[in-house]
């Protein structure tokens, strides 16, 4: 499976409440810069697989030509990324709208929060 290098890609958690407004968020500012996935759909599936880790799933993922930047290490990529002009936009895949976790709380926000500045990892893409 090949993602398109042209494109950056996130993963993120879209049975998750907080996350999908997090992406939401990204997306408004990002003027649709990135290719979003959700963990659980079929692509997303397959980029875990093909790209990520056993912790994959503990935080967002901003996937490049040649890194897998996660939680914490994808921040200062997306915020580049999104103040870039020379990025193609690309159409959204759409942000699922289905909350299946309990996670509208707002211990569930805070914790959701710090676990994008606690969780961090780069992957190298091997082609």
């Amino acid at each position: 499976m090949k993602i398109n290098e042209e494109i950056p890609t996130l993963v993120y958690d879209n049975h998750c409440y907080v996350c999908m407004k997090f992406i939401k968020i990204i997306n408004f500012f990002a003027h649709d810069k990135f290719l979003i996935v959700g963990h659980y759909s079929d692509f997303g599936l397959k980029i875990r697989e093909s790209y990520l880790n056993e912790s994959a799933l503990k935080m967002f993922w901003l996937i490049d030509k040649k890194n897998a930047f996660g939680g914490r290490a994808a921040l200062i990529p997306l915020i580049k990324r999104i103040c870039s002009k020379r990025i193609k936009h690309v159409p959204i895949m759409g942000i699922e709208k289905e909350c299946q976790q309990g996670c509208k709380t707002i211990k569930e926000v805070i914790k959701r929060t710090i676990s994008i500045f606690s969780n961090s990892e780069v992957l190298e893409i091997k082609k």
